[in-house]
């Protein structure tokens, strides 16, 4: 399809009276809404007649009709304080508990050096866990035998697996000796 003077003229023509891209490309036919929008940019085309059914209403500003079943929505009440008071809360606050875990330290496990691993030698069934600090050079893994989809040995499983239900005992009894 190419752009004709008649059809730039009926295109010019539609668009002054306040026709969409979308009602343009159906009235010329063999054109598409974006092929519409692209030719009126590029004639520079601007002011639009406003259509009737987009004209702009001026809106009434809703009035609050409260009916029984149609009660506005209001925002929950928040207590009222007068004067210098303003910024003191009467709320009283729940204690807060602080939770002291219950470490039981477990005997340091001393790993002989010939079962030591580095990060090269470590397999599925070694101990990963770290000891000592990566920054420096006598860091090592545990290296010890380690269960089949476990990745530590039964003594760092007891340190790094700890029952929830424990826990959870040992944070409800703490709260009640608070």
């Amino acid at each position: 399809m190419s752009w004709t003077n008649e059809r730039v003229e009926l295109l010019k023509k539609l668009w002054s009276d306040g026709l969409s891209a979308s009602q343009i490309a159906g009235e010329l036919g063999g054109v598409t809404r974006n092929a519409v929008i692209g030719k009126v940019h590029r004639l520079g085309l601007s002011g639009r007649a406003k259509t009737s059914n987009s004209s702009a209403k001026p809106r009434r500003p809703r009035t609050s009709t409260a009916s029984p079943g149609n009660s506005p929505k209001r925002a929950p009440q928040q207590p009222q304080s007068i004067g210098a008071t303003a910024l003191k809360a009467d709320i009283d606050q729940a204690p807060v508990v602080a939770v002291k875990p219950n470490l039981e330290r477990l005997p340091e496990l001393v790993v002989p050096i010939s079962q030591r691993a580095s990060i090269l030698t470590l397999t599925e069934r070694t101990c990963k866990w770290p000891i000592g600090d990566p920054a420096t050079d006598d860091f090592y893994f545990c290296g010890r035998q380690s269960d089949a989809g476990v990745p530590y040995c039964a003594h760092h499983c007891k340190i790094a697996y700890q029952p929830v239900a424990d826990r959870r005992r040992e944070r409800k009894s703490i709260a009640r000796a608070s």
